[in-house]
This record gives C-alpha cells, sequence and structure tokens, in this order.
C-alpha cells in the first residue's frame, strides 16, 4: 500500500514493496498522487508469475553476491570482475527481486547505460547479467527466466584500428625513458609490447624463470584463450630483458595494472598522443610482425591469435606496401 503525505505544500507518494526499489514521486494534488500510485502497483501486480517463492524473491543483489563468492574466484581476471559486478550492485536494478527482474527493466537500463557509457561497455554488462542468471539456471537450479535471450543489444562498435607510427614510438619512448620519479619498469613493458605483441596481462604475469634469454624465447602459461604460448623475443625485446635492472626471480614487471595504465595514460599525454591505448600497442606489434611473417600460421602462433577472423582485426597493412608488392 502506498503512502501519502504532505510536503511543502505538494503531495509525495511513496511505494515500497518487497522484491522491487521504493518508488517515489512528488505531485501538485493528492489526487494526482493516489492515480500514480494506483497504477504502479497495479503494473507491479501484473508482473507475478508462477516462479517458486524462494527463487522469486531472492533479489538480484543476492545473486550477484553467490557468484562472487562460488564462481568469480575460478575466472582469470577476478579483481576485475569483482570490480565490475560490485559496480553493479550499486546500481538500483540490484534491488528488484529475480521475479520482477523483466526484459523491461532490463531494456531501461540498457538505455540509461547508453546515455553515459560506450555501446561496448553497456554490452559486457549485459552479457555479465545474462552470464549470471544462465549459471543460476544451470548450476543452482533455480526456476528462472533469462530476460536477457530478448532483449535487443545495442549495435557493436567497430573494432579499433589504432596503431602507433614511428615518430609517435619515439615521443612516447622518450616519456618513459627512467628518470627522475618516473616508474623504471615502464619503458621496457612498452617496447616489450611493441616487439612481442604481448598483451598487457600477459606481460604482468611474466616470470623471470619463463624469460630464456639463450633461447631467445618467453613462455606464456596464462592467457587470454587459455592456450600456452611461446613468443620469440627480437634483437630489440632481448636488448630490453638482458639490461633489465633488478632481481631475476619473481615478477619481471613487479607493478599493478592500474599503476601501469596510470603511467602509460599520463606518459601519452605528455608525449601529445591522443587517443591511444595500451592495447593499441598490440595491433601495432601485429601490424609490423605481419611485414616480416607473411605466413599466416606463423604470425598467428606469435600474436595467439586461434581465428583468421580475429588476426584480421589485428593485422593493418598499408595500401601503399600492397601496391609496392603487385609492382615487382
Amino acid at each position: 500500500m502506498a503512502s501519502i503525505r504532505q510536503r511543502q505544500g505538494r503531495w509525495q507518494a511513496r511505494i515500497v514493496r518487497k522484491g522491487y526499489p521504493a518508488e517515489t514521486q512528488t505531485f501538485e494534488t493528492r489526487e494526482a498522487a493516489l492515480q500514480w500510485a494506483r497504477a504502479l502497483e497495479a503494473k507491479m501486480d501484473r508482473g507475478d508469475t508462477l516462479l517458486r517463492s524462494n527463487a522469486a524473491q531472492m533479489q538480484f543483489h543476492d545473486l550477484i553476491d553467490r557468484y562472487i563468492e562460488d564462481v568469480v574466484p575460478l575466472h582469470r581476471g577476478a579483481k576485475d570482475e569483482i570490480i565490475r559486478l560490485r559496480a553493479l550492485q550499486r546500481h538500483r536494478i540490484a534491488q528488484y527481486s529475480m521475479k520482477n527482474l523483466t526484459q523491461q527493466v532490463l531494456a531501461q537500463f540498457r538505455d540509461e547505460r547508453l546515455r553515459t557509457v560506450t555501446a561496448g561497455t553497456a554490452i559486457r554488462d549485459l552479457a555479465v547479467i545474462s552470464a549470471m542468471i544462465n549459471h543460476a539456471r544451470r548450476e543452482w537450479l533455480l526456476p528462472i527466466t533469462n530476460p536477457c535471450e530478448l532483449l535487443k543489444k545495442p549495435a557493436s562498435p567497430r573494432g579499433r584500428n589504432r596503431v602507433l607510427d614511428d615518430k609517435e614510438e619515439a615521443a612516447l619512448l622518450l616519456e618513459l625513458a627512467p628518470r627522475g620519479r618516473r616508474n623504471p619498469l615502464m619503458f621496457p613493458i612498452v617496447v616489450l609490447a611493441i616487439e612481442t605483441a604481448m598483451r598487457r596481462g600477459e606481460l604482468l604475469a611474466l616470470k623471470w624463470h619463463d624469460v630464456d634469454l639463450k633461447r631467445r624465447v618467453v613462455q606464456l602459461h596464462v592467457t587470454k584463450n587459455g592456450d600456452p604460448r611461446t613468443v620469440p623475443l627480437s634483437p630489440r625485446a632481448l636488448s630490453v630483458l638482458e639490461n633489465h635492472p633488478g632481481d631475476r626471480c619473481g615478477s619481471v614487471f613487479p607493478i599493478t595494472h592500474h599503476a601501469m595504465a596510470a603511467a602509460f595514460k599520463l606518459a601519452c599525454r605528455r608525449a601529445g598522443i591522443a587517443d591511444f591505448h595500451f592495447h593499441d600497442l598490440r595491433h601495432t606489434a601485429t601490424s609490423r610482425i605481419a611485414g616480416k611473417l607473411s605466413n599466416l600460421v606463423e604470425l598467428s602462433a606469435v600474436t595467439g591469435h586461434r581465428s583468421l577472423s580475429m588476426l584480421h582485426r589485428y593485422y593493418h597493412v598499408k595500401a601503399e606496401e600492397l601496391a609496392r608488392k603487385l609492382a615487382v
């Protein structure tokens, strides 16, 4: 039952119902407040389903808690995933019960997110919600439906094709050169990223016992697609590791993701490089390595791409280079 009260000459209606976030609205007249409250309560009543009460009354907030406790620790990148899920819990959508987490509610959530974030971020948010609900259905046997299945997803953004040119690279490395209070790890991290096409997480997970300077390779045990791979080292990459300071034990680059991201962003700003992300170094490296390894099997062995379609996203050959090859 809605509560109606007068405040500062206006009428406030408030509805508190289990399984829904609290709703409050202010009107000029008491009749308007009652009309709004009756309409909203009727809408809530029409949303009842035949789900069993334990699942129906379970809040989405509680489902996220259980997912974080039971499932997320088994994932790579669990720390970042927990941050994303805790942010989702702070959104009002987490106050809905699973019974009332309908397609319409998620559509409103999607539209709201699209006003503040990119389409790619909104798509990832919906994918996480769908994954949690599907896990609850399969593994916890909760008799719930997945409202994400029929929800229209935002159009996927076009893949980035930003690469670093020679002038930008020189400016960036100059800003990353260790001096003063600047982190001495950033210069070798960026050089290795450019020379090997390794991802940020692969670089930061690298251990000295996985580096073989004699064979000129590093062994990656944990990669994004789950397959270990051996990465060859170019002369430049080998030189950077040979001259890398510090003890030859433990992590090659003892720095956190957040500290590295902040230092890289600051260096790009100082170097005057706009619209450039750390992951764009992988695009840059793959394009350069492709100029040396024309065999796509060899190229994918270095970069770790499983499919030609994924490799094509990162392989940006210049039209003038193709023209020169055709002229031979």
